[in-house]
């Protein structure tokens, strides 16, 4: 809120808008059916009503709560997203997918709800801290291993030096990534789940190892490793185009854990949303830049990936 909060207030105010504010605590953690009702019931306290307009204005946590807010609040108002963090410009911001966590999963209670408008700036990553920026990273390599091979290498070559990473560049190209694919499938009935490559083992290690624990980006980022050991046990990926997946994401400081209980992340795959009558869409690489979704891997499959891992 120091950051950026109070000049966008002073701003809209100048201009004879009636602002208010509503804080949630930084992190996945706020993404909680606690802080959700707290920000609700705030906003009866505050004589919100359906004119009024929500701006969500910070990184994902921030975007996903208020989104949900506003989907859920007297039905449907109006609401931007203006994103702080790298992950929420090239992700969360984009597409309209709002959510919340509970005990049993990242996710499991949202909606999809498009926002009137994203207002992206780069220049607002200056402030941000270099471990924000190493989680957004990863699902900027995500949108080169599903789409497009040249981004991918080119963020590999970035990463070279990151203090020069241009990332007005990266955003620009992840954000027509995925508005793309968000255009051919807003429901996520079928195409859309290509911007889950990662996620199934990104999110269970979110959940195991406790929402904070590890960023959302660096565990997508650990997920990709295991999904393209997956891909290419089901030769589906040639051994040099796993390695030329894995190389941009070796170039991160992503944390280690030590030894992984594949029986601990089980669980909460099994619970994954992409699942259908008990099966299971996994996301893989069919071939390096073309996402494709299979109902073939098998629990077997992933528990042996996790030892890219460790």
């Amino acid at each position: 809120m120091e950051l950026f909060g109070f000049d966008l207030m002073a701003n809209l105010k100048d201009s004879e808008f009636d602002m208010e504010f509503i804080t949630i605590p930084a992190g996945e953690a706020a993404k909680s059916l606690n802080d959700f009702n707290r920000v609700v019931s705030k906003m009866i306290e505050l004589n919100c009503d359906r004119s009024t307009t929500i701006l969500a204005l910070g990184g994902g946590t921030v975007g996903d709560v208020a989104g949900f807010v506003a989907s859920s609040f007297m039905r449907g108002i109006e609401y931007y997203q203006i994103p702080t963090t790298l992950l929420a410009m090239v992700d969360s911001s984009i597409g309209g997918k709002t959510g919340i966590n509970i005990a049993e999963g990242k996710n499991l209670i949202g909606s999809i709800y498009q926002p009137q408008g994203v207002l992206v700036d780069s220049t607002l990553l200056d402030s941000l801290p270099r471990e924000e920026v190493i989680s957004g990273l990863g699902e900027v390599i995500k949108y080169g291993a599903i789409r497009d091979t040249n981004f991918l290498k080119q963020i590999s070559d970035w990463l070279n030096d990151i203090d020069s990473f241009p990332f007005d560049k990266a955003v620009e190209r992840s954000g027509e990534i995925k508005a793309d694919i968000v255009s051919l499938d807003e429901r996520e009935s079928g195409y859309r789940r290509l911007l889950n490559f990662g996620h199934t083992v990104g999110h269970a290690l979110e959940a195991h190892l406790g929402y904070g624990k590890i960023r959302h980006g660096e565990a997508v980022a650990l997920g990709m490793k295991c999904a393209g050991w997956i891909s290419e046990k089901m030769d589906l990926l040639s051994n040099n185009e796993f390695n030329q997946l894995v190389e941009p994401i070796l170039k991160l400081p992503l944390p280690s854990f030590g030894k992984l209980n594949a029986n601990h992340l089980m669980p909460y795959i099994q619970v994954d949303k992409k699942s259908e009558k008990g099966v299971l869409n996994f996301v893989v690489l069919d071939g390096l830049g073309n996402g494709i979704t299979s109902t073939h891997v098998t629990e077997k499959l992933i528990q042996q990936s996790l030892k890219v891992l460790n």
